[in-house]
């Protein structure tokens, strides 16, 4: 996991922030693997009644093989439930990881401005709220093409 968060982002996560979310017993963190690796993962941390995205990454050559996709719908079928909400900030650079995550249904809900320190870049709000029954990635049409590009959700 260390390996593919310095090749996917500029301000990677330490090992200290990951021993951190991987130890909260209300989180979820989730692997995907291929042939004995790990191609992926995700971190989502909850917090009161809200589950928080803090990390979604995909290993650069497995990217668009809809590892990311796969990992948010096992994400939701644990999580899931009526009026669930879930919310993350991603960088308003990253249009693929913004797709995924609307596809998901995710809205838009406002910005933090210079978010990240790299360089002060502003981050997109997003939630997601679960009405009365489970929406389901595939009712919202994520395609197995849909993976996100290594951004911290």
């Amino acid at each position: 996991m260390i390996a593919i968060e310095r090749r996917a982002f500029p301000t990677p996560w330490s090992l200290a922030m990951f021993v951190l979310e991987l130890s909260k017993p209300s989180g979820i963190c989730l692997a995907a693997v291929r042939d004995d690796r790990i191609a992926g993962y995700l971190v989502c941390s909850r917090y009161d009644t809200v589950w928080h995205l803090m990390n979604v990454a995909i290993d650069d050559p497995l990217r668009r093989d809809g590892i990311a996709t796969a990992l948010l719908e096992r994400l939701f079928e644990r999580a899931d439930r009526p009026g669930a909400q879930y919310t993350l900030e991603v960088r308003l650079s990253n249009d693929p990881a913004i797709a995924l995550y609307e596809r998901a249904g995710f809205h838009s809900a406002g910005l933090r401005r210079g978010y990240y320190h790299d360089n002060k870049e502003d981050a997109l709000i997003m939630w997601r709220t679960v009405q009365d029954g489970r929406p389901g990635i595939g009712e919202a049409g994520i395609a197995a093409g849909g993976a996100a590009q290594g951004a911290h959700a």
